[in-house]
């Protein structure tokens, strides 16, 4: 699929221990949350349109491209393509999920960066999304995606490790009717605060786009992946599975979505 004239947008901490595991809760102390447990923010990865680094288009589903003289790290997330329905004032009122797949929020590690956009893009094949998708028949219990879980691994060497932790879709901490209302308050509210930005202002800046692509939240790592960043010539598997039919294994089948990258 192609997301040119897509907004691309990731959810902050909406798996537990993702952000205390990555450096990045210290980036949120001033942020609050209605509750708990709620992610902190939603932040734009790509931004058609846009004359600043988010108008490049990031995204690539074979390889992955370093940064320049940084540390990075896999991001396993499931992502959305959503249809965005907006009312006679352009505010968002509802966000539709079509269909769902795997996706790398590659980022990069890097002490005082103003916003978390500014560690998440930086230029071509620094996102990764798979391309075989599946479709949503419900967002919301019953549907086919409470069946999913996602995982995932590098492979340095010939030597296969877990990067993330396996984890159920049913573990994100918001997830179906929950997440899209949530979605749709940030969209229209959220405001250049901190690592955050005014989100009405992306989407007015990439003149209302009627499709998003949301990465919904990263999982908590593995010890491989807490304690070890990206290398040229890592080859990099995030993988959603219907735990239903499958075990964990890399073998494709009807009902695993896989995204391999080759690190550049």
């Amino acid at each position: 699929m192609d997301f040119h004239n897509s907004i691309g947008i990731g959810v902050a901490g909406n798996f537990a221990n993702h952000l205390e595991q990555a450096g990045e809760l210290a980036d949120f102390k001033d942020v609050i949350t209605a509750e708990p447990d709620a992610p902190k923010g939603i932040f734009p990865f790509y931004v058609p349109n846009s004359d600043t680094f988010l108008g490049q288009y990031p995204i690539s589903s074979s390889s992955l491209t370093l940064p320049n003289n940084e540390d990075a790290q896999v991001e396993p997330e499931i992502a959305l393509v959503c249809d965005l329905i907006y009312d006679e004032n352009m505010t968002v009122v509802n966000i539709v999920p079509l269909k769902f797949t795997t996706f790398n929020d590659c980022t990069i590690r890097k002490e005082g960066s103003k916003k978390i956009s500014h560690k998440k893009s930086w230029g071509d094949d620094s996102k990764g999304v798979a391309t075989k998708w599946i479709g949503i028949d419900k967002f919301s219990l019953g549907g086919i995606m409470d069946n999913y879980h996602l995982c995932s691994f590098v492979k340095r060497d010939g030597i296969l490790h877990e990067y993330g932790v396996d984890a159920p879709l049913l573990g994100y901490g918001y997830f179906y009717e929950k997440l899209i209302a949530w979605l749709i308050d940030k969209f229209n509210t959220q405001k250049d605060f901190g690592p955050l930005e005014d989100m009405a202002m992306h989407l007015k800046n990439s003149n209302y786009p009627d499709t998003a692509l949301i990465s919904i939240g990263a999982t908590a790592y593995a010890s491989f992946g807490e304690h070890n960043y990206l290398q040229s010539g890592d080859e990099i598997f995030v993988v959603s599975y219907d735990k239903r039919f499958d075990d964990n294994s890399l073998n494709p089948s009807d009902s695993k979505i896989i995204l391999n990258q080759k690190v550049l």
